[in-house]
């Protein structure tokens, strides 16, 4: 059982801050918790519903990627959140 999941007394986490590489992708989340995580665990996490607000889809690629919750804002966005 993750333990990060249970320090937010059963809330799921939710990201706050990514990291990108050269290219401009994401490749690494910061939680809540201060839990850095690598791009394909996040995933997982919101499979697993331990990271709210965000949903893995798949992509013209066909592979999975991650995307905000549609909420009409755009300042939640990932690609809008601030790096670390």
């Amino acid at each position: 059982m993750d333990t990060t999941f249970n320090q937010n007394n059963g809330q799921p986490e939710e990201v706050v801050a990514v990291r990108k590489n050269g290219d401009g992708d994401i490749v690494e989340l910061k939680l809540t918790s201060g839990r850095v995580v690598d791009y394909k665990t996040a995933q997982s996490m919101v499979k697993n519903n331990e990271i709210q607000h965000l949903n893995v889809f798949k992509g013209r690629d066909h592979e999975e990627h991650l995307r905000s919750d549609p909420d009409g804002r755009k300042d939640n966005n990932l690609d809008n959140l601030p790096t670390f």
